[in-house]
């Protein structure tokens, strides 16, 4: 008699095989809303890769194989080097290639940057640690730019579609990648309570060199080529900032003594580190003691990001639960269709395609930089979107994982990287107050911001009286905000965007869906799976899985 009791029932198979992209609905109307149709081709590269059972291996390994510091060669010489699994190196030098990195600056065509943002929708959904050193190269190039013959050296590095990972000179090499160095110990997020310091070594005008001193508490990518720093000149109250390449122009290591690599939560492929300076050389870009003005560029540049990210975290925890309970079944019943479960998976896809529209409306600004009234959405725009996709992904994640049960709770199902990968967008460039602090500030000093952020609103006026009266109430806040109650004024501008841009361009049950749970005052429960009885989940579960149509 046989004693075999291992016969495997009643499990999902591995999601492998597919084209991510191909199979979301939302992002591929996103892309062509913003003109970046043209891009397909490149996408459904990304989308294939994302679904590939090697790669998917390859994010793993990257994760599971975190960087390792070497401080000193064997000799007792500091070489300050930062050392990654194979893995990672393949994932940067695809994501590079495919457009992720500084491609967009220089292509020149119609929704480039939605193109970029669309794929980095998609990338991390196999890894998350590489998109930082993704971002800082990206997002640097508007703060290189204070600088033009700085820029003239370093951009058309930045610029390439090539990864080139070797430890030497710049100018020996493909491409490069940047970093940035702000936050220190005793500050934070308040970079002016920064003590480093920058001494001109010539005449101190920008673009000239300067000796820096002073220890950065987080600077990620640490083997980038190099980084944006804000220092002091001479005990100003204000930062400045500087270019501190790795390698000098006479060949030799610039002072960059990484003190070590934080133990962090998650984003483990990536290295983050203490860097400490000690007479660095760095190249003054822009103004002096106008630092901050510089490098909020490249921050605003990867808040967008941040939001991007988040909303790939909220694809692939959609996918996961959306495909696990198409193939499991209990109690007789297969999970998606059963009504409690429907529910949720259906509620956790119209916050997917809530954070897909707003993320890539972001994007869209970013291409029509010089559109007065896209300009002005950008500077209201990008810290609420920031606030709110961010504060959604680590609730989301959560309940992405219980879909699956016992099995998303295992390290193997890739769901317990996913939730501790979920809080990081919502620190990286500022957490949820600063986020809140600069939507008042915008409104403060850019009234043009708030009329555009009305009008982009007011363009759905009428399409639903759910919307208009949602609307009318944040109209009352907007008259006289306060820092106290900053953060439910974000919450609702947030909202109300996103819902006027899925009933604008959105499915019609989705956006039907997201206004009577978000919108309605009448809604029903605050965790996902709360959606009225009278919204239609058919079609929303078919646009998040197509096995659950």
């Amino acid at each position: 008699m046989s004693t075999t009791t291992h016969e495997v029932l009643n499990q999902p198979p591995p999601r492998i095989g597919h084209d991510a992209y191909d199979q979301d609905p939302a992002l591929k109307e996103a892309v062509h809303r913003g003109g970046a149709n043209w891009a397909e081709r490149r996408l459904h590269k990304l989308g294939r890769i994302v679904g590939d059972e090697a790669w998917i291996e390859r994010g793993r390994m990257a994760n599971e194989h975190p960087p390792e510091l070497t401080t000193h060669d064997r000799f007792g010489h500091r070489i300050d080097e930062v050392r990654y699994h194979p893995a990672y190196h393949e994932l940067m030098e695809t994501g590079v290639r495919l457009g992720l990195a500084g491609t967009p600056w220089h292509e020149n065509r119609p929704g480039a940057h939605v193109a970029r943002a669309a794929g980095y929708v998609l990338w991390p959904q196999i890894d998350s640690g590489t998109l930082c050193p993704l971002t800082m190269t990206y997002a640097v190039v508007p703060s290189l730019r204070h600088q033009p013959n700085v820029a003239a050296r370093w951009e058309p590095k930045v610029l390439s579609d090539a990864y080139d990972p070797r430890f030497q000179p710049v100018d020996s090499k493909e491409g490069a990648l940047f970093g940035m160095a702000m936050t220190e110990k005793q500050g934070g997020s308040d970079v002016r309570a920064n003590t480093t310091s920058a001494q001109p070594l010539d005449s101190g005008e920008p673009g000239t060199a300067y000796a820096l001193t002073g220890h950065k508490w987080f600077t990620s990518a640490p083997m980038n080529d190099a980084f944006l720093v804000l220092a002091k000149i001479g005990g100003a109250d204000t930062p400045s900032c500087f270019l501190v390449p790795r390698w000098l122009d006479d060949g030799t290591r610039n002072v960059f003594r990484l003190q070590r690599l934080k133990d962090k939560l998650g984003d483990r492929s990536n290295a983050s580190s203490e860097v400490e300076f000690d007479d660095t050389v760095g190249w003054l870009i822009g103004e002096q003691h106008r630092g901050v003005r510089v490098i909020m560029e490249m921050v605003a540049a990867t808040r967008l990001d941040c939001v991007a990210g988040a909303t790939g975290w909220l694809r692939h925890g959609t996918s996961q639960a959306a495909w696990h309970v198409a193939h499991r079944s209990a109690f007789g019943r297969r999970l998606a269709d059963q009504p409690l479960m429907r529910n949720v998976v259906a509620d956790l896809a119209v916050e997917t395609e809530a954070a897909i529209a707003l993320a890539l409306r972001l994007a869209e600004t970013v291409d029509r930089a010089d559109d007065e009234h896209e300009a002005a959405l950008r500077r209201v725009l990008t810290p609420i979107a920031k606030y709110w996709v961010c504060k959604r992904a680590p609730s989301h994640a959560a309940e992405a994982l219980e879909c699956l049960g016992g099995n998303g709770y295992v390290e193997e199902s890739g769901m317990p990287r996913l939730f501790r990968q979920s809080p990081l967008n919502g620190i990286w460039e500022g957490s949820g107050n600063v986020q809140c602090l600069d939507v008042l500030r915008a409104m403060h000093r850019s009234p043009e911001a708030v009329e555009a952020l009305v009008e982009e609103v007011g363009a759905v006026a009428g399409a639903d009286h759910r919307l208009d009266a949602a609307m009318e109430r944040v109209r009352k806040d907007l008259t006289e905000p306060s820092e106290a109650g900053a953060r439910v004024l974000v919450e609702r501008l947030a909202l109300v965007v996103q819902g006027a841009l899925l009933t604008r361009h959105g499915d019609p049950a989705v956006a039907d869906a997201f206004i009577a749970s978000r919108l309605d005052p009448d809604a029903g429960g605050l965790a996902f799976g709360t959606l009225p009885s009278t919204v239609d989940l058919d079609p929303i579960l078919a646009r998040a899985l197509p096995s659950l149509a």
